[in-house]
């Protein structure tokens, strides 16, 4: 049965009716790139909103005066943020430790101030289940590239839940919340513990307005550009000869991309934007041969590391999952590499690091989508610290994943619950 259908057997109201406001970010031309800065209000793009949680990895920001200017489309913890175009469907809430947040205009905001901690996280796990996820998708609308209206969102039915059915679901909310908590400072020790063992906690490059180099290097590197000149660059290929250091290439076996694509048979696949940047983790979609991507060749069968090579210093480096085994392809747009563990999680953070990410950084071409090759990330230099310390890392890493998979669980269960109870009031 139709998802709509099925919510309309029952007592049913929407979410114009509940939320105090649905509206779209403000128009490209109201702020412009210009406005962006380091610090001051968070500024979500639609790159930025991930399943549940907002990815703050790559978040930028405006200043109060800007954020005063468009007050109009601001959201407060418990609100909703979806994409309005591309991935219809994805969407995150605003958490406490993001606070007050503006958004752009790709997006589409659920204002939901009006309504309690209870009924604000049964609203956030139904839009996130299939009856929500469903009515979405078939509201979205265009040929080339989906998109979203917000009159779309605000006439997406729901059922009516009774009060002690929505304390369970903030219950969930804060188990979930907690768990990935956990996984954040797991990773967050995994990471210090590296840059503290090669004294670059506090690492800064001295900026200079020029560098001088000998046209030997510039003919070698096969670069004239001054930006692949930067100090930085230079500084931390110098911290990193401190210490015995090899190249990936000599660490890790590379998997070419040759796996023969069946035109009729159904894959699961992974693209760039099934990689949680802040967890390292992996998702895939279930997708048919002839629907992939000309380069999605890369078979996996889990336990690999695969390493973005578009607009790399976002950190879209994971580790695939073990259980990933049977029929998946991954996006060519990766470097995949079979590498065993401990040196696997080893290899994620220091890629993830102020270590890969000026390294990844520095060969990039292209503007809007900066890009490497293979051969570029076979080059990375990774400093090798003494085995007991690549485990103590490793360790950390595992528990990371360990508490964002019990967050991934906490999720589904919340989805499911959601399910129950609409399929059980239907019956």
């Amino acid at each position: 049965m139709d998802a709509a259908n099925k919510i309309t057997g029952i007592k049913y109201t929407t979410i114009k009716k509940l939320a105090e406001k649905v509206f779209s970010g403000p128009f490209g031309s109201t702020l412009k790139s210009e406005s962006y800065q380091n610090f001051g209000i968070p500024f979500i793009r639609i790159g930025d909103i991930s399943d549940i949680f907002i990815q703050k990895e790559n978040l930028i920001f405006i200043s109060e005066n800007e954020h005063r200017r468009i007050y109009s489309t601001r959201l407060n913890p418990g609100d909703i943020v979806l994409s309005k175009i591309g991935t219809v469907g994805r969407l995150s809430v605003i958490s406490n430790e993001l606070g007050e947040v503006n958004i752009s205009e790709n997006n589409i905001g659920i204002r939901l101030q009006n309504l309690d901690e209870n009924l604000r996280s049964f609203i956030l796990f139904f839009l996130l289940g299939k009856y929500g996820q469903s009515q979405i998708i078939r509201k979205a609308s265009g040929n080339i590239q989906l998109k979203l209206n917000v009159i779309d969102i605000e006439n997406l039915i729901l059922p009516v839940a009774q009060r002690d059915q929505n304390e369970l679901f903030a219950n969930y909310f804060r188990q979930i919340t907690e768990s990935r908590n956990e996984s954040i400072n797991f990773y967050r020790e995994a990471e210090n513990l590296l840059l503290k063992e090669l004294g670059l906690e506090n690492f800064k490059s001295e900026k200079k307005l020029f560098s001088i180099v000998n046209f030997s290097d510039c003919q070698k590197a096969n670069r004239i550009d001054p930006d692949f000149y930067q100090q930085k660059y230079f500084d931390i290929l110098s911290a990193i000869s401190k210490n015995k250091s090899e190249k990936i290439k000599n660490i890790a076996k590379r998997i070419n991309g040759n796996q023969k694509i069946i035109r009729d048979r159904e894959y699961n696949y992974t693209k760039i934007s099934d990689i949680d940047i802040s967890s390292g983790s992996a998702n895939s979609n279930k997708i048919i041969g002839k629907d992939l991507p000309a380069n999605a060749k890369i078979r996996i069968t889990g336990g690999e590391l695969a390493i973005s090579k578009v607009r790399p210093t976002r950190g879209a480096i994971a580790i695939i999952p073990e259980k990933f085994s049977e029929n998946h392809i991954i996006s060519g747009a990766f470097s995949v590499y079979e590498v065993n563990s401990p040196i696997r999680e080893y290899l994620q953070v220091v890629l993830k690091s102020i270590i890969g990410k000026l390294q990844m950084e520095r060969p990039t071409t292209g503007t809007s989508y900066p890009t490497i090759t293979d051969q570029d990330v076979e080059n990375l230099l990774i400093p090798i610290l003494p085995k007991a310390i690549q485990e103590k890392i490793a360790d950390f890493v595992r528990l990371s994943h360990s508490a964002r998979q019990k967050s991934k669980e906490l999720l589904e269960s919340a989805k499911k619950k959601v399910e129950e109870l609409i399929e059980e009031e239907g019956d």
